[in-house]
């Protein structure tokens, strides 16, 4: 009876992981049609322009916008195609077939070729035999590129026979990151940095490689950034559980256009930072990203659906959720940034912007003017105990920060009294007093900081370069761009080189055993040395 249930088990989970692969397996071969498809389109489109002109404006916005698109599709299908032979591979089941790909070219002539022989064995493994005749050799060239110096490496393996039982010996193919592994770490890893770290589209990158002499088209590129997002996804996971951790958190969003039927929706990129270092704390630094296509409050509900701590935001009403007492995961403590509050009358005491605007500019607000310079008492408090432990700091805040807030509440409400419903100052001064709590929190606890600028720095890299490549081609899209701005911006937190961090963990992340992942973190990570680079 009991060997029944177990056999009966064991073919549900076999059932299961069949269908999964099956799943899987569609979802691969339906991704790869949708990159087709818009591969063809493309096409099409350029060939219009070619046969009868550019028609207008709005056709070169439109291939360019295409090319985008099909830049993300491509990615997608490569993740979902490794996705699907992974399943398949553990269900014992038939790898599904390639997708079809563009043909690589050679390697251009030109390029220098640096031969790594891979050392052979000096004995037969199979009888141990000292008697080894090579046979000839494989090679396998891989594209890489020292900075601004284009190379291609030859990974020579020797192939040798044994006089005495005939077996052959040859050492196995070295790994990449990336399908059938024709560029090497540090091209890739430029790529990457290249497109969501100075925020240069997979379609300019390919313009200026062609100028040097390289060919890749805007498909392989978009290709091997799919597999290079699937093959660093433990990292991003390991630095997503590092931030959920924190015992406070900045959180603040901005607008990314996602490319929609005919139109672009406005999207949000949630940017989430764990940052110690204001009162001494010892954990590294973090920022985690999140995509969503609108701003709804089902977002930051389900991104912080585990967490609980202080939340340092704006007065966005989407988290509004979070800060209930009888939430399943916890209460969250909100505390609200006093920039926010002193940009809406520094806005109104601003004498030059005023000038600038000419005769018809609102006048310069005395009130305004006054709140800027009580604000700024507190700013130069925190810039003096920047750094120091939660305690010291909390013990400063009571002693001197508290009576200049306690003023600054008193006045403004005096202020408001004076003030009809009309008055442009109004607002920023409504804007404080009620949520006086939320703001003052920072008083009762050494943790909290005056401000949520560290959120807004981290959003600033999407802020600029929404200017530079318009928009994501689609939420997939910019699911991808934001695991690797996280991986990115993670590393720029640490202090760490981007562009070399992700080079040297792609060498290394297939062969790295998991139990050890935590050394490959920005936080935990060692430039390799001259010796190791060479060899």
């Amino acid at each position: 009876m009991i060997l029944s249930e177990r056999q009966a088990r064991i073919e549900a989970q076999t059932a299961a992981s069949h269908a999964v692969a099956e799943a899987l397996k569609a979802k691969a071969a339906a991704s790869s049609t949708e990159a087709m498809i818009a591969h063809l389109k493309l096409m099409i489109e350029k060939l219009r322009r070619e046969l009868y002109g550019q028609r207008s404006e709005r056709t070169a916005r439109l291939i360019d916008q295409m090319e985008l698109q099909l830049e993300e599709l491509e990615a997608k299908a490569t993740e979902d195609e490794l996705s699907a032979e992974a399943a398949a591979l553990q269900a014992s089941l038939p790898a599904p077939a390639p997708r079809r790909r563009p043909s690589r070219k050679p390697f251009p002539e030109h390029l220098p070729r640096e031969r790594v022989v891979i050392a052979a064995p000096s004995s037969c493994p199979c009888c141990g035999s000292m008697k080894l005749s090579k046979l000839g050799e494989d090679v396998t060239e891989t594209l890489e590129v020292i900075p601004r110096q284009w190379k291609v490496i030859q990974t020579v393996r020797e192939k040798f026979t044994c006089r005495a039982c005939e077996a052959i010996t040859q050492p196995p193919t070295p790994f990449h990151v990336t399908p059938h592994g024709f560029v090497g770490p540090n091209l890739l890893a430029m790529v990457l940095f290249e497109k969501f770290g100075q925020h240069q589209p997979l379609n300019r990158q390919s313009e200026r490689y062609g100028r040097e002499g390289i060919d890749l088209s805007v498909s392989t590129l978009a290709d091997q950034v799919g597999a290079a997002t699937a093959a660093l996804a433990p990292l991003h996971d390991l630095i997503a559980r590092h931030v959920m951790t924190a015992e406070r958190l900045h959180a603040d969003d901005t607008t990314v256009p996602i490319l929609a039927k005919g139109k672009t929706d406005t999207g949000r990129i949630w940017a989430y930072v764990r940052d110690d270092r204001p009162f001494g704390g010892a954990d590294p630094p973090a920022a985690l990203y999140c995509a969503s296509r609108d701003r709804r409050h089902e977002h930051p509900d389900a991104h912080l659906a585990a967490w609980s701590g202080i939340l340092q935001a704006d007065a966005y009403g989407g988290y509004n959720g979070l800060y209930d007492p009888a939430r399943p995961g916890g209460r969250v403590v909100p505390a609200l940034c006093w920039s926010h509050a002193r940009r809406g009358f520094f806005e109104l005491a601003d004498i030059a912007a005023s000038s600038r605007r000419g005769p018809g500019a609102a006048p310069v607000s005395p009130i305004a003017v006054e709140a800027v310079k009580r604000i700024d008492v507190l700013f130069a408090i925190e810039r003096e105990i920047n750094g120091l432990s939660a305690d010291a700091r909390l013990q400063v805040r009571q002693d001197r920060s508290r009576p200049p807030v306690e003023d600054l509440r008193a006045w403004l409400g005096e202020q408001r009294v004076r003030l009809s419903r009309s008055a442009t100052v109004a607002k920023p001064i409504d804007y404080m007093l009620r949520r006086w709590d939320r703001f003052a929190s920072f008083l009762d606890d050494g943790r909290v900081c005056l401000t949520n600028n560290a959120a807004e720095r981290a959003l600033r890299g999407f802020a600029l370069g929404r200017k530079a490549w318009l928009f994501a081609g689609s939420s997939r899209g910019a699911e991808c761009a934001a695991a690797i701005v996280t991986l990115i911006q993670t590393a720029k937190l640490n202090d760490v080189d981007p562009q070399a961090w992700l080079a040297d963990v792609l060498a290394r992340v297939a062969e790295h055993p998991i139990h050890r992942l935590d050394d490959l973190p920005p936080w935990n990570w060692c430039p390799p040395s001259t010796t190791a680079i060479a060899a």
